[in-house]
């Protein structure tokens, strides 16, 4: 998993823009549930959210964001649910 810096730093490559905001909300649930954490915003239904937060380029930052933390793939809530289970 990627430290809040790293993805920071990506979307300031990518997109010019930092969305520190975006990542703190995305990990928000790390300190609690650690790796479990994924469950609650890394995939589709977390990103569409973001993007009612913040617009279309914070959701653009939460996709960078979610690809990172999660091998290249964006789940749907169903399969991070599923992959928290089986994990």
């Amino acid at each position: 998993m990627a430290s809040i810096d790293e993805h920071v730093q990506d979307c300031i490559n990518q997109l010019g823009e930092p969305y520190r905001e975006v990542h703190e909300w995305l990990d928000a649930f790390f300190p609690v549930r650690r790796s479990h954490h994924r469950i609650m915003r890394h995939h589709d239904e977390g990103i569409e959210e973001a993007r009612k937060k913040w617009g279309d380029q914070a959701a653009i930052a939460a996709h960078i964001h979610v690809l990172k933390d999660c091998s290249g793939k964006i789940p749907t809530r169903e399969e991070a649910i599923l992959f928290d289970i089986l994990s």
